[in-house]
């Protein structure tokens, strides 16, 4: 594969409870693509992921939260998961993070339930999404036009439903950052 995202360092933003499939499938992509991934938490050392219905594997912070700065990297992704999210809106840290993305007009993409952290930052106004149907009544409470298709782009936020939908949402992913100006 052709590194379309050399010189690329793309955040994944997760705390605890993490849908696990939805961070390592984006991961690999934009390793694949050439972009350094990297985890950032604000979690200590270590933050575990969720398979479906269990705990999963634990996976080595990359940037403790506290110390990231949206203008270090070129663009964001939020894995879903239900525990993950609930928690990340709550961090004030967090949604400041994340609406940094968006002032600066990088890439981000959220995935599933990763839309509760979009919403808390008050960045889906007129914006075209779709989520975990689940949580449609508050991304469209937070102004956003929900729709329940396999991947939704709207002026760099890419946005998917679930696990199921990794293959579109990956493929935009790395397209959406490969197509962003620096």
């Amino acid at each position: 594969m052709v590194e379309r995202l050399h010189g690329k360092r793309v955040a994944l933003l997760v705390a605890d409870g993490f849908e696990q499939i939805e961070l390592t499938e984006p991961k690999r992509a934009l390793e694949e693509a050439g972009a350094s991934a990297e985890i950032v938490s604000p979690a200590d050392g270590k933050v575990k992921g969720w398979k479906h219905t269990h705990w999963g594997d634990e996976f080595d912070v990359d940037v403790a939260l506290d110390s990231a700065s949206e203008s270090d990297f070129d663009a964001l992704v939020l894995p879903g998961g239900v525990m993950n999210p609930d928690a990340l809106r709550q961090n004030e840290k967090a949604v400041t993070f994340v609406q940094g993305f968006f002032d600066h007009h990088k890439p981000v993409a959220a995935i599933c339930h990763g839309g509760w952290t979009l919403a808390e930052a008050d960045v889906l106004q007129g914006r075209r999404v779709t989520s975990y149907p689940s949580i449609q009544t508050d991304l469209k409470n937070a102004g956003a036009v929900w729709v329940d298709e396999e991947v939704v782009v709207d002026d760099g936020l890419v946005t998917s439903r679930n696990p199921h939908d990794l293959p579109a949402f990956t493929t935009k992913l790395v397209e959406e950052i490969a197509e962003s100006r620096p």
